[in-house]
Order: C-alpha cells, then sequence, then structure tokens
C-alpha cells in the first residue's frame, strides 16, 4: 500500500507581496525575451522594474541573499542605462 503524503504550502496566496512576486516575474520574463531579441535599450527598463518589484519582495521577506543578488543585478542595469545615455 502506498503512503500518501501531504504537502503544506508555505508562501500565503494573494497578499500583497504574492502580487508583486507574480507581476515582478512576468516583468522579468518579459525582459528575458526582450534581451534575447537584443530590444536595446527597452530590455534595461523592463528589466529594471521586475528587480525593482523583486527588491520589494525580499525586503518585505527579509531574504538577505534575495536582496543581494536582485540590488546587484539592477545596479549592472543601472550601470548600462547610465552607459547608454552617456553615448
Amino acid at each position: 500500500m502506498e503512503d500518501k503524503q501531504t504537502v503544506t504550502k508555505h508562501t500565503p496566496l494573494h497578499t500583497k507581496d504574492w502580487y508583486v512576486k507574480w507581476i515582478a516575474t512576468i516583468i522579468l520574463l518579459a525582459g528575458m525575451i526582450l534581451t534575447s531579441n537584443n530590444i536595446y535599450p527597452f530590455n534595461l527598463f523592463v528589466n529594471i522594474a521586475g528587480l525593482t518589484g523583486w527588491i520589494i519582495v525580499s525586503v518585505i521577506w527579509n531574504d538577505r541573499a534575495l536582496i543581494i543578488i536582485n540590488t546587484v543585478g539592477l545596479s549592472i542595469y543601472l550601470n548600462g542605462v547610465v552607459s547608454y545615455l552617456l553615448k
């Protein structure tokens, strides 16, 4: 006989951070598509919006690893924007 295991979700649904997380994720996916199709510099701005959303979620969750990776990513994209504007 098989043992059935119950999986418990720890992530609450339909909270403010849940909406920000999913909207930011969709925005980042759109930014990745723009980057893969070399739609520059619009891809930079879209990715900045997505990363900003994830930084907000990271701060709400108090998750230092997510704060660091998204802040570094944001800095990289902002560097790209500055580089584009200075050309």
